[in-house]
């Protein structure tokens, strides 16, 4: 039982993570030290993305559902968790490099945004 719930709390880590790295340049309106933890890990999440890595996280979710007499999945979280919700097809390369574009699109936005709203409160 102590592993399922580890694997569930690392689920929910995960999905943390990911709005996190998608949405957490916002939070540079309030805590600017925040870009450096941002940053890297949007740095992390595009290379993810383009490189069709898995996160470590995975491979430990899925050990420790092993672990606790579950059944465990193939594949990456997005694939797993999030693509059926998304998408109805596979997740592909394609479909990677347009989730790592869009990420950076996304962050660019939300950068260019907070950077100018401080120069703006600056001046």
């Amino acid at each position: 039982m102590l592993y399922s719930l580890g694997a569930d709390l690392l689920l929910v880590v995960h999905l943390l993570f990911i709005c996190f790295v998608i949405f957490g340049g916002f939070m540079l309106l309030k805590w600017r030290w925040l870009i450096f933890v941002h940053f890297p890990s949007v740095v992390w999440g595009v290379l993810l993305e383009f490189n069709r890595w898995i996160c470590p996280l995975t491979p430990l979710e899925q050990m420790l559902r092993k672990m606790g007499e579950q059944e465990s999945y193939t594949g990456g979280f997005i694939q797993h968790y999030l693509l059926p919700v998304i998408y109805p097809s596979t997740l592909n390369e394609n479909i990677q490099i347009v989730l790592g574009v869009l990420l950076i699109l996304i962050n660019v936005v939300i950068y260019l945004w907070v950077i100018l709203k401080h120069h703006w409160k600056i001046k």
